[in-house]
């Protein structure tokens, strides 16, 4: 049998009930009158018993409840199991009686009646246990699998923030600045400094506030800017309220360098590249003009979708009608995030 993929051997039910019934049958063993027929059908009637009550409780406990309990035990289906047993072995008891007429009723009814109760307590309380134990154990491999998504997603992210593609590609725009006499050449090294000053500081974190995004998106902008010149612009419509939210360090950082990286930017095709707000999403939107062996949306978009999936239990939109491309990410708010 399972409860909730949890198994339990037919072995141990069987056996449990006929050593249940064995021991039921132990004062009359001990006793001076000793009547093996009366051991013999109180010991079956007792086995049977303890056998119907695995089963159901079993089919009790297996049973989904419409709503997550928070208690550790379901009150309504124990005194559902215990009312259920009461009826059974009240059936039992009168079948006790119609076999060993000449045993009287009265007393004979209550004593199985309790017997009846302690069994059904022992088996539901058995199985309750067992059944939590296994649930627990599946929360932590659970929570084990988050984690570890959690540290791929951490690791792959810091792959992406730290590329050497991408400092091989700002250290040679530096030495043609330097080399023209470029006067930004200096605002070039503060804003490459601020960059991966950001990437040392937010990649432990889990979330920061969307004006911090903002403040790393910028200087990542502007070390573009120096690469593609007006190859492409950036719009961005925030208000104040959107930028005290929160969100994924990196994450529209990650979102523009996907833009760059997958369409033709140039000064007769500039790219243009948005970010706003649309109902209680942030919106990153561009044209599209992929490169012609471009195909793939990248693992920038892959990474931010894994990490609001599995850090926040929230979704990722993606919008692509083969003329505009947009991102919508969920808003996260301060005051409602634990």
């Amino acid at each position: 049998m399972k409860i909730n993929d949890l198994k339990i051997s037919q072995a141990t039910i069987w056996l449990s009930s006929i050593f249940l019934g064995l021991i039921s049958s132990a004062p009359q063993l001990a006793s001076h009158n000793f009547n093996l027929a009366e051991a013999s059908v109180n010991a079956a009637i007792t086995a049977i018993f303890s056998l119907l009550m695995w089963y159901f409780n079993i089919y009790m406990l297996s049973r989904k409840d419409s709503n997550p309990r928070k208690q550790r035990i379901s009150y309504s289906k124990l005194l559902r199991s215990l009312l259920f047993g009461l009826v059974i072995m009240f059936g039992l008891a009168y079948i006790q009686q119609l076999i060993l007429s000449h045993i009287s009723f009265g007393p004979i009814m209550l004593m199985v009646e309790v017997r009846g109760i302690l069994i059904n307590l022992v088996c539901y309380m058995f199985l309750n246990l067992l059944q939590q134990n296994y649930e627990n154990q599946h929360v932590s491999i659970e929570l084990e699998q988050i984690k570890t998504d959690n540290l791929e997603a951490q690791y792959e992210l810091l792959k992406q923030q730290v590329n050497p593609h991408f400092l091989f590609n700002s250290l040679s725009t530096l030495k043609a600045m330097v080399e023209t006499g470029d006067k930004d050449a200096g605002d070039f090294i503060l804003k490459l400094s601020s960059f991966y000053r950001h990437t040392l500081e937010s990649r432990k974190l889990d979330l920061i506030h969307v004006n911090e995004e903002m403040e790393i998106l910028n200087a990542y902008l502007f070390l573009q800017k120096a690469r593609f010149d007006e190859g492409f612009t950036f719009t961005s419509s925030l208000n104040e309220e959107v930028l005290q939210t929160l969100i994924p360090p990196f994450t529209l950082q990650l979102l523009i360098e996907n833009c760059l990286k997958h369409n033709i930017v140039s000064l007769n095709k500039p790219l243009h590249i948005k970010v706003y707000q649309e109902n209680e999403q942030i919106v990153v939107e561009n044209q599209i003009q992929l490169k012609k062996a471009e195909d793939s949306l990248g693992v920038g978009l892959k990474n931010v979708e894994l990490r609001y999936s599995r850090l926040l239990d929230k979704r990722v939109e993606i919008v692509n009608d083969q003329q505009i491309f947009k991102i919508k990410l969920p808003l996260i708010y301060e005051h409602s995030h634990h």
